[in-house]
């Protein structure tokens, strides 16, 4: 699991496919905190039904908490992780 903060992006690289959870940050006019979106998560063929979407979502998720974000999700695939919370 990687982190690539430049790219916004947490990345999972194996059998020379790389799985990606992308985010963005919003402006926030009420500049309470800041926000977070995680815009979408992509994993190749190849790499699907092993639970890596999951570990990505999950080590983005806990990232940005760790870090006193608002959360949103333009990903459908996070957005079931954020309505189990």
């Amino acid at each position: 699991m990687q982190h690539d903060e430049n790219n916004q992006c947490f990345r999972i690289e194996q059998e020379g496919e790389i799985a990606v959870l992308e985010y963005a940050f919003l402006d926030n006019p009420a500049n309470l905190k800041q926000v977070i979106d995680f815009k979408s998560t992509f994993v190749p063929p190849g790499l699907r039904g092993k639970g890596i979407a999951e570990q990505l979502v999950r080590a983005g998720l806990s990232w940005a908490k760790e870090q006193d974000y608002q959360i949103v999700a333009s990903c459908w695939y996070v957005e079931k992780f954020l309505k189990k919370r």
